[in-house]
């Protein structure tokens, strides 16, 4: 009794021994595909599959069969049927069947982006070029398991976000100076044409990202980054609306150089800036100096006009006032015919 025991126990563990869990075993987050293999597959044999993964039965390198629900499930019973060419495969006691089972990332991945040094897009305005940098996002995920399996997995055991990153960022300089440079885009204004430059680079990434089974599902720019003189200029120009206005932005500059004392000590040059800046205030002086004079002028001529006005006025009152005789004399009531003393008394009249 002892010894069928002890044999059940032994044919038991012997089994087990045989059997083992297809899984993906060293997930990762960053891990866009991980394979099982060189080893085999004994009867019993269970198949796991979690989550956001796909599971792909190879042989030789050829694809036999894709499992894409996720669950746990009895490989004898439950894949082998639906596999290409093993539909008929038998486990033997002593041997199993040897295959690759690829287990793939379904998700989609964001990645951040941004230029290692800048980037000079030609613009006639510097004939160097714009040293520009940019950064932003992008997204991808596997499109293509076939494509993948051909190109990558066939001699990779695994594969990582960083490895499609190392691909884009090595190509994005030349894509960012040909979206940026098409179509003449406003240089010191980059950013209001973001979404053009940014879709135009997706469309470029997924052709060429589509030989390796991977599919760019999204492409942002987050912003573009000028050298810091030529962002003081865009700011400064932006302050004293005077895009496109050289002249007035050097004027402002040189007045903003003095008041600050970064222009000084360059001898005749700095005494040259003075002197047109000291001109400039005198001559700005002078002409408010003249519209003041010109306007106390036109007030005092108007009252002094309207001064004479008024005088004329009353001279020419006391003038009919003074030539006009009483008719009777007020003191003694004669008559009078305009005389300047009264005939009968003698009073002076007027």
């Amino acid at each position: 009794m002892r010894t069928i025991e002890g044999t059940g126990l032994s044919m038991s563990f012997f089994r087990n021994q045989f059997s083992n869990v297809v899984e993906w075993e060293e997930f990762r987050d960053d891990m866009i595909f991980w394979k099982w293999s060189n080893r085999e597959i004994k009867k019993g044999s269970k198949l796991i599959i979690r989550a956001g993964q796909d599971a792909i039965f190879l042989n030789n390198g050829k694809v036999e069969g894709i499992f894409e629900d996720e669950g746990s499930f009895n490989i004898d019973s439950e894949i082998i049927p639906f596999l290409s060419t093993l539909k008929g495969f038998k486990f033997g006691f002593n041997s199993g069947m040897r295959v690759e089972v690829l287990f793939v990332n379904t998700k989609e991945f964001t990645v951040r982006w941004g230029t290692q040094s800048p980037v000079l897009i030609p613009t006639p305005q510097l004939p160097g070029g714009m040293p520009i940098r940019a950064n932003g996002t992008f997204n991808f995920k596997v499109s293509d398991y076939v494509t993948l399996i051909d190109k990558i997995a066939g001699i990779k055991q695994s594969y990582l976000v960083d490895d499609v990153k190392i691909r884009i960022t090595s190509v994005l300089d030349q894509l960012l100076m040909k979206w940026i440079s098409r179509e003449g885009k406003d240089m010191f204004n980059l950013q209001a044409n973001a979404t053009d430059i940014a879709k135009g680079i997706q469309e470029d990434l997924d052709m060429q990202m589509m030989d390796i089974g991977i599919g760019i599902t999204g492409f942002q720019v987050m912003s573009f980054n000028y050298p810091q003189e030529i962002q003081d200029m865009i700011t400064k120009t932006a302050s004293h609306e005077m895009i496109g206005n050289l002249q007035k932005y050097q004027q402002v500059s040189m007045t903003d150089g003095i008041s600050s004392g970064k222009v000084q000590g360059g001898g005749a040059a700095s005494d040259m800036a003075g002197m047109m800046m000291g001109m400039n205030m005198a001559n700005e002086m002078m002409k408010n100096m003249n519209q003041n004079q010109n306007q106390n002028s036109g007030q005092n001529q108007n009252q002094n006009n309207q001064g004479q006005s008024q005088n004329q006025g009353d001279n020419s009152g006391s003038a009919s006032s003074e030539g006009k005789k009483p008719n009777f004399c007020p003191n003694c009531g004669a008559k009078n015919e305009g005389a300047n003393f009264c005939p009968n008394c003698g009073h002076k009249l007027g």
